[in-house]
């Protein structure tokens, strides 16, 4: 039954294994349930709990649909940035109604949708070349990992360097790196469920030093009506939907193509000739996570970074998936339990994850320069710019331009050429 619903092999993996990794991956994407209520209830009648339970929703159908039909190890929720891009440029800058940014989601969703029956969004992976590919799960190490630092406030912003390091004596720096020790060891001596058990005895011990803010256990569900098919359709043939809507497309498509390369790369999920295990299965899932997080009420829905802990801790299969999908739904009923997590527990997991993510860099040929300087900028560019699809695209614009320059038409296709040409068009109109 396992293997049928979820693709669960007992002769990879074991059912412990699944469950642990699923909760991992749970808890080190669950800050989106605190941030997504606190951001959009900025917007006037978007109250905070009704978007609590649409991200959870959400969060719960996009990642059933990786399980059971894409049976991969991955979560989904409301993906951090485009939530910014929805509230603070969509509604405050543009000054449109959260309605009409709903709206353009739905309409993002059900382009993606078409998208992945027509092969398109898997032909766009498999014209990235293959050194690209080893390049993004890198990034993504990196980008994670300055992610968790950031949050956990080792690393602060600077008006003359823009980053440096914070107070690390300080009561949240300090317990992040008490908790990357304590991770740490439990991860060198090899004890299953390192990082789940390094989150929870860092949350724990965050309670006496005052960062660790309990806030009670149970707590019902709060209506989605407010928020449910709230959408605006006296606006969509307008040029701002029409930019709206593409920016939301461009972000969440290489957004997921950079997370589902990546981490699959990591976990083992890359068939011989480099295409990614069952893309069109997981793209789908994303597809219609985003369409029914539009109706539920919330920002688009996309594969998370995060899901690299899970696979770290060996999830191999969708009853990882299934963990998380468990995960959110009770997380509804015990929303201050897991709202007590701080981020400096989190923080720890992903700069271990950050480090196991750099592996594929190994082959990426560092002698060829036509290979390895738009390997490395697409590495780089992820932290730095904040942006999993800035590197990707980036990346892809100078590996074009440099082998062009250097004469090596043979290693370019057709394909490469049209992604380059609309990159670069996208950054210079949007």
């Amino acid at each position: 039954m396992l293997k049928k619903l979820f693709g669960f092999d007992p002769t990879k993996t074991t059912v412990r294994t699944e469950i642990i990794a699923g909760i991992t991956t749970f808890l080190t994407m669950s800050y989106i349930l605190a941030i997504n209520p606190a951001m959009f209830s900025q917007l006037e009648g978007m109250p905070g709990g009704a978007v609590f339970t649409s991200t959870a929703l959400a969060a719960i159908v996009g990642t059933l649909v990786m399980a059971i039909w894409a049976k991969l190890p991955f979560g989904l929720a409301p993906g951090i940035g485009l939530n910014a891009f929805f509230v603070y440029t969509v509604c405050l800058g543009m000054g449109y109604s959260w309605q009409f940014a709903l709206t353009a989601v739905l309409i993002e969703g059900i382009i993606f949708i078409i998208l992945t029956v027509t092969n398109i969004r898997e032909a766009i992976v498999n014209a990235i070349p293959l050194s690209l590919r080893n390049a993004i799960g890198a990034g993504i190490g990196l980008f994670i990992a300055f992610i968790g630092l950031q949050n956990a406030g080792v690393i602060v912003n600077d008006e003359a360097t823009l980053v440096v390091l914070g107070d690390i004596t300080s009561d949240s720096a300090l317990l992040a790196m008490t908790g990357l020790l304590i991770t740490g060891f439990l991860y060198a001596k090899n004890v299953r469920g390192a990082m789940l058990i390094g989150i929870l005895v860092t949350t724990l011990i965050g309670i006496p030093m005052g960062v660790t803010e309990f806030k009670g256990v149970l707590s019902q569900p709060q209506s989605i009506e407010p928020i449910f098919c709230k959408f605006e359709w006296e606006n969509i043939f307008t040029l701002d939907m029409l930019v709206v809507v593409f920016t939301f497309l461009f972000i969440d498509m290489f957004d997921t193509v950079g997370t589902l390369v990546g981490v699959c790369t990591k976990a083992g999920l890359v068939e011989k000739d480099g295409s990614v295990h069952r893309m069109k299965e997981a793209f789908m899932a994303d597809a219609i996570a985003t369409t029914a997080g539009a109706i539920f009420g919330t920002s688009t829905t996309t594969t998370y970074v995060e899901s690299a802990s899970g696979v770290a801790q060996g999830g191999r299969t969708g009853l990882t998936a299934f963990t998380i999908a468990c995960c959110f739904g009770i997380s509804l009923f015990f929303s201050p339990l897991f709202l007590s997590i701080p981020a400096a527990a989190i923080a720890p997991v992903l700069v271990i994850v950050g480090l196991l993510m750099l592996e594929p860099v190994r082959n990426i040929p560092f002698e060829d320069y036509t290979e390895s300087i738009p390997a490395f900028i697409c590495m780089i560019m992820m932290p730095l710019t904040y942006s999993i699809s800035n590197g990707i695209l980036l990346g892809m614009i100078s590996y074009v331009l440099l082998n062009a320059v250097c004469g090596k038409f043979r290693k370019l296709t057709p394909a490469m050429y049209i992604l380059a040409i609309l990159f670069i068009l996208k950054y210079i109109f949007i």
